[in-house]
């Protein structure tokens, strides 16, 4: 990465640096609790997880941490009693004593009254700051453990509950626990659990279980806070409740605004007005939600998809709640433009109280874009065939075969439209459609089709080159030819759209979106060798897993198979850098667009900086598209936000692992070698300091290329991985 200010050349072949190699040790193996019920956590480590060595003192690694019961006296004394044990079911000694590590537990109590719906805690802290001081839920401390045997402790609270308190309330015990590891040279091990009781002895009947931990990882892989010993929703909402409030400014921490405000930070009406939103002196105003629609017809983000983490599968048992209890905190948080006290911005009028939001905001009406909360969160995009209001006709696009696809002549691809019912649609309901070219499929970049594309070619169609019958089975023949020397297999692609519709026409809330189908790709032989497709790295499924539906340029490309084809390591945006609308950039060498730098860079965006590296690429329209403030949602073991160890969020089984040795380099002209070698593009998107850089020209020849294999292979000896592996390099539970 080129660095102007600091006068680094765009290639490192021009100064020749002396690096010496630093080998640092990266097993970063450390466990955690997962929500599996409401009194157990299982054991940790169950992604990616590399065998721990072998230590002298008794007692494996891992750690899990099972509240066995919990009572409340008269008096107010709270009592409960816990398990802690090994990964292999062992018993622990806390006091590190008789097994390896001492293990620190702490409890949290909280009820939630009968009439009520969220916790207050009875264990509190004051926090203080510039905003004053508050008293917070928090955890107890001072209270009395007692050995019990077998690994079972008793904790009994210093914090009383009240006298005159309900013992027929739903009551919590809520704990995690660290096993410090550090001393054998090993990761500390984390756990939390939850139990449910009434001290009265009834069933526990009435609880707040709204969103599940499960959806949370979709995203942040594990959730993980507080120095990563907070990884349950369970556990979150006892003191993320209305009680507490953080000290900077003043904020709210209830679960519900918190959340809400964070996921749709960068939209807020506060912060698009010129404000920010702050949370104990971090700024989270730049937070872009993933699953929000990517692409409306206006370039704006249209709709909020609320089951992303309000999911009606991950098993909450109050999934719909989000939905049949509408508030002015929860709905406010978002809409923070609204005062319900005068009813500024609000169509309702004032609200002194929830108890009237629900008779206007039911939780599905009969049309998108109404009242109801389903409704008013409607995303245009997704009303087609199959959604709570089908109001699209849906498109889908099959490539059924290619002819005379063999070197130095022009394929024909055959497909077929239909909508989303599975109907024939004529090409005429096309907006547009365009065809893509590329290959050989080992390796896409530096074939030339005698298109100014590097690397691909693409085409637009049009009624007088496209035959269709009357079931939409149509052909197209590109006017560009496959090259003479072609040899192996190549593929085809598409993208457009079908013509705009428009929902609800005449309508106050009237739409008009546009449709786009997914892209297929088709692969074909052109010397009749046999047929290849291209290695699939990533997943298109995994980007969906925070994506929702992945949809760039316009909507119109949603398979990463697709994607590949044009952000291929020959490409730039040196076609559109003179055009920038920040003149700054004009002058700028272009950057390299190839996927697997492109990627990488944007996930790794916020810590772009800190490394002495940025990373703004030039789109068609001239925006300059700077994405050193991208904040990945995926969490380290620490609780700490924007970690991409966890490689198999997005690639496909592994296939970080088989480094991409001998493939094309990468054209980057801000890059510290350009062109860059394929593994050292893909490790430099992330790992984008000099320093890396400078180690990887030095493990690179001119005669046997990049050597990367012979430290960082994944490949085992004598059973054992390699140290600098990438599977260990990249572990973290």
């Amino acid at each position: 990465m080129r660095n102007v200010a600091r006068g680094i050349g765009n290639r490192f072949t021009a100064r020749p640096w002396r690096i010496a190699l630093l080998l640092v040790a990266a097993l970063t193996m450390a466990g955690a609790g997962r929500n599996t019920g409401t009194s157990t956590a299982v054991v940790a480590g169950t992604k990616r997880q590399v065998t721990d060595p072998v230590i002298s003192a008794p007692g494996a690694t891992g750690l899990n941490l099972v509240i066995n019961s919990a009572s409340i006296a008269a008096n107010g004394t709270i009592t409960a009693t816990y398990t802690v044990t090994d990964v292999s079911g062992l018993p622990l000694d806390i006091t590190g004593a008789a097994t390896t590590g001492v293990v620190a537990v702490t409890m949290v109590a909280a009820y939630i009254p009968n009439n009520g719906e969220q916790y207050t805690a009875y264990t509190t802290k004051v926090s203080s700051g510039t905003a004053g001081s508050f008293t917070n839920a928090g955890p107890d401390s001072g209270g009395t453990t007692t050995a019990l045997g077998n690994g079972k402790y008793q904790y009994v609270f210093k914090t009383l509950a009240p006298t005159g308190f309900d013992a027929t309330a739903t009551h919590t015990i809520g704990a995690y626990a660290k096993r410090t590891l550090t001393a054998y040279g090993l990761p500390n091990e984390l756990a939390t659990t939850t139990f449910n009781f009434v001290p009265n002895g009834s069933p526990v009947t009435h609880v707040r279980d709204i969103v599940e931990t499960a959806a949370c990882n979709q995203c942040h892989d594990e959730l993980s806070h507080h120095g990563g010993q907070r990884r349950q929703v369970a556990l979150c909402i006892m003191c993320h409740q209305p009680q507490s409030h953080e000290e900077t400014v003043g904020n709210t921490v209830d679960f519900k605004v918190m959340i809400h405000k964070l996921h749709f930070a960068s939209q807020l009406p506060s912060v698009l007005a010129g404000g920010t939103y702050n949370l104990s002196g971090t700024n989270y105003s730049s937070i872009v939600f993933p699953a929000s629609a990517q692409a409306s017809d206006n370039g704006m983000t249209a709709g909020f998809r609320c089951t992303v983490c309000h999911s009606q599968t991950a098993g909450a048992a109050q999934a719909t709640y989000y939905a049949t209890h509408p508030s002015s905190a929860a709905c406010g948080s978002c809409h923070d433009n609204i005062n319900f006290s005068t009813g500024l911005n609000h169509p309702g009028g004032p609200q002194p109280d929830d108890t009237q939001c629900s008779n206007c905001h039911i939780p599905q009406g009969e049309l998108p874009f109404d009242a109801s909360v389903i409704g008013a969160h409607s995303v245009p995009e997704d009303l087609g065939p199959g959604s709570a209001f089908p109001s699209l006709g849906g498109v889908q696009i099959t490539l059924n075969s290619v002819t005379n696809g063999v070197a130095g002549k022009a394929p024909t691809v055959n497909f077929t439209i239909q909508d989303g019912s599975g109907k024939a649609l004529p090409y005429s309901q096309m907006g547009s459609l365009n065809f893509l070219m590329a290959g050989p499929t080992t390796d896409y970049g530096y074939t030339s089709f005698g298109a100014s594309t590097p690397g691909y070619v693409t085409e637009a169609t049009s009624a007088s080159t496209v035959n269709c019958s009357t079931s939409s089975v149509c052909t197209y023949t590109f006017t560009h030819a496959l090259p003479a020397n072609a040899k192996g297999s190549y593929a085809i692609s598409f993208y457009g759209s079908r013509l705009p519709e428009t929902i609800l026409p005449g309508d106050t809330t009237q739409q008009i979106v546009t449709e786009t189908p997914m892209n297929n790709v088709i692969y074909f032989s052109a010397d009749g060798s046999p047929v290849l497709s291209r290695r699939a790295v990533v997943q298109t499924s995994n980007c969906n897993n925070c994506h929702y539906s992945l949809e760039l340029h316009n909507g119109q490309m949603k398979n990463t198979q697709t994607c590949i084809m044009c952000h291929n390591p020959s490409n730039t945006d040196a076609a559109n850098r003179p055009t920038a609308n920040v003149v700054a950039q004009r002058s700028l060498p272009a950057v390299g667009i190839d996927f697997n730098l492109l990627v990488h860079r944007i996930h790794d965006g916020g810590n772009l900086a800190a490394l002495g590296a940025s990373y703004t690429v030039i789109d068609s329209q001239g925006n300059s598209n700077d994405f050193t403030t991208t904040w990945y949602p995926g969490f380290d073991t620490s609780g700490n936000g924007n970690m991409l160890a966890n490689c198999s969020m997005c690639h496909n089984s592994n296939t970080e692992q088989a480094l991409p040795v001998g493939l094309n380099a990468t054209t980057n002209g801000q890059a510290y070698i350009n062109p860059t070698p394929a593994v050292t593009a893909a490790c430099t998107g992330c790992h984008a300091d000099a320093t890396t850089s400078g180690h990887a020209s030095v493990m690179t020849s001119a005669n046997q290329g990049e050597t990367c294999n012979v430290c960082h292979s994944s490949a085992t000896v004598n059973g054992i991985l390699p140290p600098f592996s990438v599977a260990v390099a990249h572990t973290l539970y």
